[in-house]
């Protein structure tokens, strides 16, 4: 391995590890999906993994096009942003519709009073939910199962903008293994990141006790992605 490959394989490390850390879109989203809708560790992980390899994988499939056809960095880019834009609007909409469908569910089951008559004219009054017994009991399976799916389309929207920069250096030296590695260096760096954070952090989550928050699960994970979005589109981030 030359010197200068050693530094572009550092470099696009580092640079994936930065990238992901500081976009909370990269694993805010299957946080609190992960707590709203109850997931294992298992399925969290694989969703995470999944989602990532489609983000890092259209912007290197996207980059190699660009090096096979040469074309400009300038205008990749422009590409890129333009992915980032649709990316972001997805967030925001798909968040907001799974707001106004979070409110909608925990008004339906806000707590309310039943009364029991027992036999020798005693009334009995306690206080009722239906959220613990009945929940996602009048869902449908494919209305749980497309949720993953919808994230995978959004994240492999959204570009990963600095890597292919990154590629284009090697790709000046007509060298593709250089251009392989530094592309599966890049990809595994921001998914292990991204895997890391959100299994820890689903850790964290799941020692808090939230239960009278636990009705608003669903509001709260369509609000935090719809402010993923929000930070995406007009923040930068």
């Amino acid at each position: 391995m030359t010197q200068e490959l050693f530094i572009l394989l550092t470099t696009a490390a580092s640079i994936g590890f930065i990238h992901t850390l500081l976009g909370p879109d990269h694993y805010l989203p299957f946080i609190v999906m992960s707590k709203a809708r109850r997931w294992s560790l298992p399925k969290t992980s694989w969703i995470t993994v999944l989602c990532g390899v489609g983000h890092v994988g259209s912007s290197v499939l996207l980059g190699m096009v660009g090096v096979a056809l040469g074309v400009a960095v300038s205008k990749l880019e422009v590409i890129e942003s333009f992915r980032g834009g649709l990316a972001a609007w997805a967030l925001i909409l798909f968040g907001l519709a799974y707001l106004v469908w979070g409110l909608r569910r925990a008004w339906r089951n806000r707590p309310h009073e039943h009364q029991h008559l027992h036999k020798d004219g005693t009334i009995h009054i306690h206080p009722h939910v239906h959220i613990k017994e009945h929940a996602h009991v009048h869902e449908k399976k494919n209305s749980a199962n497309l949720t993953p799916w919808i994230l995978f389309t959004i994240f492999v929207l959204g570009p990963c903008e600095p890597l292919i920069p990154i590629l284009m250096y090697p790709a000046a030296k007509n060298s593709f293994g250089s251009i392989v590695l530094v592309s599966v260096v890049f990809g595994g760096v921001t998914i292990m990141t991204m895997l890391s954070i959100v299994l820890l952090s689903t850790l964290g989550v799941n020692f808090i006790p939230a239960t009278r928050l636990e009705r608003y699960a669903h509001a709260l994970a369509g609000g935090t992605i719809f402010s993923c979005g929000m930070a995406m589109q007009f923040l930068g981030l």
